[in-house]
């Protein structure tokens, strides 16, 4: 090949691979026929400013796929990811047992949601922190602003090696684990899990990867530069403008 059709090849092919690192999918018209379902009105008003659209289609999500939802809280994503996958599909919503003792009465809430005949593939699950599973592997698994929780108190001091490898083990072969959390400063490590709630992006990367989990892209969809990372997620100055990083990993299709 000559060289300069060559350089012609390569330079047309760079942006590519940068930005599979960086990406924001076009939510299908799949997704936004889930996310008009009339059961979810009241959901809706929330959809734009959590990016509901973006992160589904981040997912990689269709009909008829197996999702885990760790800690779905009011189960706001459980009802979307429900929506998405159909009838066909299956949600486990898993809360752990510390969690539902910090926070009780959102598993409840979401049970009486599961019994609806149109959510009739949530299944709500509650476990040992330090002992996720599931009946069957499954396609994704999602936890939004959770991460950072595991290695404090009210969780039990779960390491992360430990969710990690759980996780992993709970997926099919080539399945995804999305994280969702509130970034800390550079170099922080785990420094502000308990105080700020916050976690540097780098040390998740870190211990997802050690678990046996390739690094598959991230979002910048909840990117808000101007927080400092050094107040508290609650503070009401910030609250709902954290700086928040989305990762995706997939574990080895072999």
């Amino acid at each position: 090949m000559r060289p300069v059709l060559l350089a012609v090849l390569i330079a047309l092919a760079l942006p590519v691979v940068a930005n599979a690192q960086t990406s924001k999918p076009t939510a299908s018209s799949a997704i936004a026929t889930a996310l008009n379902d009339p059961a979810r009105k009241a959901d809706a008003a929330n959809d734009e400013r959590r990016k509901a659209a973006d992160i589904i289609a981040f997912t990689e999500i269709k009909a008829g796929s197996r999702v885990l939802d760790l800690i779905p809280g009011g189960g706001y994503f459980s009802r979307a990811f429900s929506a998405v996958v159909g009838p066909q599909g299956h949600v486990y919503a898993v809360f752990p047992e510390a969690y539902e003792k910090a926070e009780p009465g959102f598993a409840d809430k979401l049970r009486e949601v599961a019994k609806q005949p149109h959510y009739a593939n949530i299944e709500v699950l509650l476990q040992p922190a330090n002992r996720l599973s599931v009946p069957a592997p499954v396609d994704m698994v999602f936890t939004s602003q959770n991460y950072h929780d595991y290695p404090d108190k009210f969780m039990g001091n779960v390491d992360p090696a430990v969710l990690n490898k759980q996780v992993f083990d709970a997926l099919r072969p080539g399945g995804l684990f999305v994280i969702i959390d509130h970034a800390a400063e550079a170099g922080s490590g785990m420094r502000d899990t308990d105080t700020l709630h916050r976690i540097d992006p780098a040390i998740v990367k870190k211990q997802v990867e050690a678990a046996g989990f390739v690094f598959d892209g991230e979002s910048n969809v909840l990117r808000h530069p101007a927080d400092t990372r050094t107040k508290t997620v609650f503070d009401k100055s910030i609250r709902g403008q954290t700086d928040q990083f989305i990762y995706r990993f997939r574990k080895p299709a072999a």
